[in-house]
C-alpha cells in the first residue's frame, strides 16, 4: 500500500544527544533523538525524531552530525497516571547525513480536517494568533491529531473557519518552552510543539 502524501516534512540541523529507546513492534525497534534546527531569527527550534533501528545504526554517536530528514509529523497519546499526553515527534522516513551544513531547513505540508473549533486571541504585543488542531489521517484508519498556529489575516480567516472544514497548510515544526504548574509551590518545565502556519487554503469536501 502505498505511503499517504497529505503529511510531509523535511528537516535539515544538527543531532543533540544520543538515542533512547521509545517501543518496539513486532521485531522492529523504534528510538527518540533530538534534532536542533536554527530558525531565520537565529534562534533554535529542538524537534523530538522517532527513528527506527533499521535506518541507522543506534549504537553509533551522531551528536553534532547534520542530518538531512523527511518523514511525518505524528501524534501520540501515551497513558499514565490520571491524564493521558499526547507526544509529538517526526516519524523518520529517510535520513541523510551531510559534511558541511547547508541552509538550515524547516517545511513541512499537512492535508486534513479541523477537529475542534479554532481559538482566536491576540498577545499581549497585540499580535493575532489562531490556535488550530488539524486531524491528518494516516494508513489502516488511523489519524494524527496537530496544533497549528496562524498568525495575523490567516489568524483572522482561521477564527471563522469550523469542525470538518478540510484545509492544506505549509508552514514549519516549532518548539516552544512552557510552566507547568504541579502544585501550589511548583511548575516543571514542558516543551510543546506545533506547526506555525505560513500558508493557509480551504479545500472542498
Amino acid at each position: 500500500m502505498t505511503e499517504n502524501n497529505n503529511n510531509k516534512a523535511h528537516l535539515i540541523g544538527t543531532i543533540k544527544g544520543g538515542f533512547t529507546f521509545s517501543h518496539a513492534i513486532r521485531q522492529e525497534k523504534f528510538y527518540l533523538v533530538s534534532l536542533e534546527v536554527k530558525r531565520l531569527s537565529d534562534q533554535t527550534d529542538i524537534i523530538q525524531l522517532m527513528i527506527s533501528e533499521r535506518l541507522i545504526n543506534v549504537e553509533e554517536s551522531y551528536n553534532g552530525c547534520t542530518a538531512k530528514v523527511f518523514g511525518q509529523f505524528r501524534s501520540f497519546n501515551k497513558h499514565g497516571g490520571d491524564k493521558d499526553k499526547v507526544i509529538l515527534f517526526l516519524f523518520v522516513q529517510k535520513i541523510r547525513f551531510v559534511e558541511e551544513l547547508p541552509a538550515q531547513t524547516n517545511q513541512i505540508f499537512l492535508d486534513g480536517y479541523i477537529c475542534k473549533t479554532p481559538i482566536y486571541r491576540k498577545t499581549p504585543m497585540g499580535r493575532e494568533i489562531a490556535d488550530i488542531i488539524l486531524a491528518v489521517n494516516r494508513l489502516y484508519g488511523k489519524a494524527d491529531y496537530i496544533p497549528c498556529i496562524a498568525w495575523g489575516r490567516d489568524a483572522v480567516y482561521a477564527s471563522s473557519l469550523n469542525v470538518g472544514d478540510h484545509l492544506q497548510i505549509e508552514g514549519r515544526i516549532q518548539s516552544r518552552e512552557y510552566q507547568k504548574r504541579i502544585s501550589e509551590t511548583e511548575t516543571e518545565t514542558r516543551t510543546a510543539y506545533e506547526v506555525s502556519i505560513s500558508r493557509l487554503e480551504t479545500m472542498e469536501n
